[in-house]
């Protein structure tokens, strides 16, 4: 059976304004540097909450001696502060789960692959309705390896009861990117994301620009 996979953050949802507040929390509680931007910000926040206040710490002038143990004690404050809000702000893409649901329509098996923990992906998708649209589910946590390693995408294929050898990733950064190519299939970049244009630099097998022409690119990818 054919099989995409889609990356979560970034990709189906815009999720960037849930965890930047989130993060924000956590900067606050630790007394470590100034908020960030909910929009300027968004692209670092679809790069992990590590990364969120990586950044805050280093406009803080906070140095390398010191600014890994902030951001290891800020990071549990992180996730329980996002776990309390986590659907507050958070919207699906347009058009995303009409693109799923005619996938599914046409016989294709649909799951999803993400570096967000596998409990805050589920509840989640729960909280904006559709986690029963997805046959599988992978998390940052649900194997001892994440993304760009392979494994995760083929768990979530073989989950969602598809055929490695006919799917593709859906996602809309780097990590996606290698983590299709270091599974040997076709990656799909969305430009709708924080990247925008600029995904087109890693040479994914296909840009989505618009999720009302997913299915078209599926066809093509995956004879």
């Amino acid at each position: 059976m054919r099989c995409v996979i889609f990356d979560l953050d970034g990709t189906l949802a815009d999720t960037s304004a849930d965890l930047i507040a989130a993060a924000n929390a956590a900067i606050a509680e630790l007394g470590a540097g100034a908020a960030l931007d909910p929009v300027a910000d968004a692209a670092t926040a679809f790069a992990g909450g590590r990364a969120m206040l990586r950044l805050a710490g280093e406009r803080a002038g906070i140095g390398n001696d010191r600014l890994a143990g902030m951001v290891e004690r800020g990071y549990p404050i992180l996730l329980e502060e996002y776990a309390h809000a986590i659907d507050r702000h958070t919207v699906l893409y347009p058009g995303a789960m009409e693109a799923v649901d005619n996938l599914r329509s046409s016989g294709i098996a649909v799951g999803i692959c993400t570096n967000k923990p596998e409990a805050l992906a589920e509840d989640l998708l729960w909280k904006l309705g559709v986690r029963s649209a997805f046959a599988s589910l992978i998390g940052a946590d649900t194997l001892p390896t994440r993304k760009p390693d392979p494994a995760p995408l083929f768990a979530a294929i073989d989950r969602a009861g598809g055929d490695r050898r006919r799917a593709c990733l859906v996602g809309d950064t780097v990590t996606d990117r290698e983590t299709a190519r270091a599974a040997g299939v076709p990656s799909v970049l969305v430009t709708f994301g924080p990247g925008g244009q600029a995904v087109a630099d890693l040479q994914p097998e296909a840009l989505l620009d618009r999720y009302d022409g997913l299915a078209a690119l599926i066809d093509r990818l995956l004879i």
